[in-house]
């Protein structure tokens, strides 16, 4: 087992393959591409570095070589997966690139359902998250706000999205675990809810509750919260 660091390290910082020795035999993309197919398939749970050196044909020790910690890994993985964003030329609309970007992250997210697990600021200077970055900020150059609340606006639009696929993650998993259907249960608590509302008990709810006009439009309502969101920052 490998010791704790005495100093603390930057994975990008290192070089591939620590010490001496003939050409590695994998890259850091193929570490990272063999992690993401184990998580994409069984769950970030399921990432580990027996597993990830088992896909690689290497004796765990040796991932070690190339990987020092599984946090490292962890990094490596929301790096490969960044590469995945279309950053086209911004079209000089930074509402629209900014909309459009977020889109973008919450398919990403949905492709890859443990990305909102490892959506930490500590994994936001890998390569690619750099060159994220500078395009988010590139799109909002006509913006007259100082750089840092763009840093801001984006880490809060970014927030907005993790936050809303990691429930609707939540959601899709729980009702693959039913033993009902989704109607159903959806049935059985809405019958719950009115029995409660109409003891009078909830009187600003059964007033909220009397303005609905149905089911709640979940499209609808994730285009509403980045809209609001970026209105927080730059009225429109």
């Amino acid at each position: 087992m490998t010791g704790r660091a005495a100093e603390p390290e930057v994975i990008w910082a290192r070089p591939e393959r620590a010490g001496r020795g003939p050409k590695p035999a994998y890259s850091r993309g193929d570490i990272a591409a063999a992690a993401v197919r184990v998580a994409d398939a069984d769950g970030i749970d399921a990432v580990s570095m027996r597993r990830i050196a088992g896909e690689l044909g290497l004796g765990t020790m040796s991932l070690y070589n190339y990987v020092p910690r599984k946090d490292d890994l962890y990094e490596l993985m929301v790096d490969a997966v960044s590469a995945e964003y279309d950053l086209s030329e911004p079209t000089g609309d930074w509402r629209t690139d900014l909309l459009a970007l977020a889109r973008q992250a919450r398919a990403l997210m949905i492709r890859h359902p443990w990305m909102p697990r490892l959506m930490s600021p500590v994994y936001g200077f890998s390569p690619n998250a750099l060159r994220y970055l500078e395009y988010c900020m590139t799109c909002l150059e006509p913006v007259d706000l100082p750089a840092g609340t763009k840093m801001e606006l984006v880490a809060s639009l970014t927030g907005v999205v993790t936050f809303y696929v990691a429930n609707e993650i939540a959601s899709a998993e729980r009702t693959r675990s039913l033993p009902w259907s989704e109607e159903q249960e959806f049935a059985a608590r809405t019958a719950y809810l009115v029995s409660r509302i109409s003891t009078g008990d909830y009187p600003h709810l059964a007033a909220a509750f009397a303005q609905s006009t149905g089911p709640v439009d979940m499209e609808a309502a994730f285009e509403r919260a980045l809209g609001r969101t970026l209105d927080g920052f730059v009225p429109s």
